[in-house]
């Protein structure tokens, strides 16, 4: 779409929302609804699309893309009229005889980008909170996913009309042109890089911003850990779409009391999930694209891998990797990985490891594998990262009921239920003054004794 069309579309968004078809309740959720069937209904579609584009198996794209994508529909559908309904506070008495009120009101005209590495449901879950709010909305996906964008396409232009909620395909012209328009609100997620040309532009207009980015995200496994699990979660977190998750733990900090157990156990793992030969595994994806998968393949340390380090640039995968010995020097841990390689690095004092991490950019996710619950305090309380898990890894993001985001480097904002809706929305707030009383001590001339008097008593 050239430039001139996104133009045209804007300005028919504009008029749309306007024109107040948005702003009902009502109209949200039933535009929700609208938006569940419709997935529902090509279902099948979303699963071959993510198989073409990603490998994903059908269990592991519902698991992780549609099914997901539902959930935070559903949830939607459930809470809208709450979050969108008056909340009445506190008045003040200097502010006698009042009301006050907070009202959630719609941006307006939003723009969401998309990746590649989840293509579906990190198009769909920021649309649900969109509709939710009640705004209009311009979804672009990821070029890197073309199938599952022509089926995300299908889907809307099956629900919306384009004046309402419209999708844009296409590259790096498309994204220029639709970060060169005014929009009232940008919804990004993706890499540091782009995510920073996305905050350049959205300042020239002073569009406010909600940014999912990534970063290394540590794993912290302490002598404490239940090994046998650790592993067993950690391998699932890691190779999850090919370690192409934004939080994937990207790095495993462990006590060297226990690294040789825990690397015995990781291998288990491995084979016990994807088999002896992962990339001959049907249900095991593969690398978006072929420049990607030559990246990946330049952070491997052939001389430091003690498990895999298989690849085949004709299916354009990379078998589940273990690299041992490894150092901040090494290029493994010069970038986020993204990929299938899991370096580990050992340390023998716990306390210099949580000074060391506070020097670190903030993470998008940090996890600890611990039954000490000082060691568990310390991450929690000291360690800034956008969220985590204690015991587990990724699962924190797969809930509606609390926001997910990052902090410093990793992004800024949340989203998810409710936190989605307010990221989606503006807070107004408002006082209902009443006319039957009009205090005095407000108004000029300032010489009165009791008026100073009540003033004080007041504000304390």
């Amino acid at each position: 779409m050239t430039q001139p069309e996104i133009q045209a579309l804007l300005e028919k968004q504009r008029n749309y929302y306007r024109d107040g078809h948005t702003l009902s309740v009502d109209f949200r959720i039933n535009q929700l609804k609208k938006l569940y069937s419709s997935i529902k209904k090509h279902e099948s579609e979303v699963k071959n699309a993510l198989l073409a584009d990603l490998g994903k198996s059908f269990y592991e794209s519902f698991m992780c893309e549609s099914g997901l994508a539902l959930s935070e529909i559903s949830y939607m559908i459930r809470h809208t009229r709450k979050f969108a309904h008056r909340k009445t506070v506190r008045t003040p008495l200097a502010q006698f005889a009042s009301h006050s009120f907070t009202q959630s009101v719609p941006y307006g005209n939003t723009l969401i980008m998309s990746p590649w590495n989840y293509p579906f449901l990190l198009s769909i879950d920021p649309l649900a909170d969109a509709i939710a709010a009640g705004n209009t909305a311009i979804v672009k996906p990821s070029a890197y996913s073309p199938e599952t964008s022509a089926v995300i396409e299908k889907i809307v232009s099956e629900c919306f009309p384009p004046e309402y909620i419209a999708v844009i395909t296409g590259g790096r012209a498309e994204n220029t042109a639709l970060l060169d328009q005014k929009f009232d609100f940008i919804f990004f997620t993706g890499s540091q890089a782009v995510g920073k040309e996305v905050l350049r532009h959205a300042a020239e207009h002073l569009t406010p911003v909600v940014l999912e980015l990534g970063g290394k995200s540590p794993c912290i496994v302490d002598s404490s850990a239940n090994i046998k699990l650790a592993a067993k979660r950690i391998v699932f977190g890691k190779y999850l779409n090919c370690g192409q998750t934004c939080v994937a733990p990207d790095y495993i900090l462990c006590e060297h009391s226990v690294k040789d157990a825990f690397i015995s156990e990781v291998k288990k793992q491995i084979k016990l999930q994807f088999g002896n030969n992962p990339l001959r595994n049907s249900n095991y994806g593969k690398i978006v694209n072929e420049k990607h998968f030559m990246r990946l393949c330049g952070l491997i340390d052939k001389s430091k891998v003690i498990y895999g380090g298989e690849t085949d640039i004709q299916s354009l995968r990379i078998a589940p990797t273990v690299m041992d010995n490894v150092t901040e020097n090494d290029a493994v841990m010069g970038e986020e990985i993204f990929g299938p390689i899991m370096p580990v690095i050992v340390f023998d004092d716990f306390n210099t490891i949580v000074e060391k991490l506070k020097t670190h950019a903030k993470p998008l996710a940090m996890y600890i594998f611990s039954h000490n619950k000082a060691n568990i305090r310390r991450i929690t309380d000291e360690s800034t990262f956008g969220g985590g898990c204690i015991n587990d890894v990724i699962i924190h993001l797969a809930t509606s009921s609390m926001g997910f985001g990052g902090v410093g480097e990793s992004g800024i904002g949340a989203y998810h239920g409710k936190a989605g809706f307010d990221a989606f929305s503006h807070t107004k707030s408002i006082v209902d003054k009443k006319t039957w009383l009009d205090l005095p001590m407000r108004y000029q001339p300032y010489n009165s004794e009791l008026y100073d008097k009540l003033l004080h008593m007041f504000l304390r």
